[in-house]
């Protein structure tokens, strides 16, 4: 049998109190330091973040010989999607795009989701591709400006003007314009004068078409020609003088812009090269080599091809008994052909100096009946004047112009 050792009374009571002193001061810790909230843990799946979709551009310019077909090969459109387009196309809009034409696409990551055609600064094709497609026109708002310039010549009425600010082709059209009065070539003094009120299209800032002259005036060895826009429904847009009598002219009086005249029409003139007296009947106008050259009347092509020492010839039967005839050209339009029929101002070949030529320029002969005439000095039928019962709407028209110049000179008092 295990004996027991007697155990002091003082021990217990010692064990006691320091077992109650550790109890009070535990109390007393909690007391003055609360318990720290107890964190909630738990699992979750991983999210990972997408990159946004990308949205990018790429442009394009369509190539002489090009069609969408090939040029939706290069793009990698899918055939499907190419057939969806093609079978949408039910105007043929898609058929008339043209070299030179703009494309834009659209793309989201790597897909095409929209095609802009852009055929000028105003009218657009857009071909949007989802999981249907549409096609629709997309014509931008224009802006029109109305612009006043006027000029004085020193040298020569090209450089006037330029300087005058006026854009090039207006500068053309305005010789155009009043090419069957004045030969800019031959007529042409120091001291004439113009003034021209014409119009220049914007959209989104940029001209989308080239100024369409309202008002023109001329002034020229002291004579004064005038010109007012005039737009109808049946002959569309002529330009009349202040009588209502249409400037145009049945031909032009030159049949090629700003060259000059190297040999006028002249029945005793010795040949430069024969060395003999055989009559010159035409006029000679000398030009850069290519240099276009304009059918001076509408008519029907009688004769192209080579004629002996004219050259490379071309003959032009008009009516009225009238016929030209345009030699020593460089080369022809390559659309005509005997029966053949040619607009005024159209281009029907090029300076050259084939045949019996001293160098490069163009022979222009005008015959009436069978009589050659100098082409210079010949008295020019009229066109059509303002039809009788357009007469009351042109002369409105009129008086609405004159007070549009009337205000421009007073904005420019030193306009001409």
């Amino acid at each position: 049998m295990i004996g027991f050792k007697k155990v002091s009374l003082n021990y217990v009571l010692g064990v006691f109190l320091i077992l109650v002193s550790f109890i009070l001061l535990v109390n007393l810790d909690i007391k003055n330091n609360p318990e720290l909230p107890v964190e909630d843990i738990f699992e979750s799946e991983e999210i990972v973040n997408t990159s946004p979709d990308s949205v990018s551009y790429d442009f394009y310019t369509v190539k002489e010989g090009e069609n969408l077909s090939i040029i939706f090969e290069e793009f990698k459109m899918p055939l499907n999607t190419a057939y969806k387009i093609f079978r949408q196309d039910k105007n043929g809009s898609l058929r008339n795009i043209r070299p030179g034409n703009k494309m834009r696409f659209s793309y989201l990551n790597d897909q095409i989701t929209e095609i802009e055609i852009i055929k000028d600064n105003i009218n657009s094709l857009i071909i949007s591709i989802d999981d249907d497609v549409s096609i629709k026109d997309l014509v931008k708002k224009p802006e029109i400006v109305t612009s006043f310039k006027s000029g004085i010549i020193n040298s020569s009425f090209y450089e006037a003007g330029l300087k005058a600010d006026i854009p090039e082709s207006v500068i053309m059209d305005l010789a155009y314009l009043f090419g069957w009065d004045i030969d800019f070539i031959f007529d042409i003094r120091k001291g004439d004068t113009f003034k021209l009120i014409y119009e220049t299209v914007y959209a989104e800032g940029e001209i989308a078409k080239n100024g369409d002259i309202v008002f023109a005036e001329f002034v020229n060895q002291g004579k004064t020609y005038d010109a007012y826009r005039f737009i109808n429904p049946e002959n569309g847009k002529e330009y009349y003088d202040g009588d209502g009598n249409n400037i145009k002219k049945a031909f032009l009086r030159a049949p090629l812009d700003f060259a000059y005249i190297s040999s006028h029409f002249n029945p005793n003139r010795m040949h430069p090269i024969l060395h003999k007296i055989k009559a010159h009947n035409g006029v000679d106008y000398a030009a850069v080599r290519n240099t276009p050259i304009m059918a001076s009347g509408d008519g029907v092509i009688k004769f192209i091809g080579t004629k002996s020492g004219y050259g490379r010839t071309i003959q032009i039967k008009h009516g009225g008994g009238i016929s030209t005839l345009y030699a020593h050209m460089e080369s022809f339009n390559k659309k005509l052909k005997v029966g053949s029929k040619v607009n005024q101002g159209q281009t029907i070949g090029y300076v050259g100096d084939s045949g019996a030529a001293t160098g490069t320029h163009l022979h222009y002969e005008f015959k009436v009946g069978n009589k050659r005439t100098d082409p210079v000095r010949v008295k020019l039928p009229s066109a059509m004047p303002v039809p009788e019962e357009q007469r009351e709407n042109f002369f409105a028209l009129l008086a609405e112009n004159n007070k549009l110049i009337e205000r421009f000179n007073n904005l420019s008092p030193n306009a001409n």
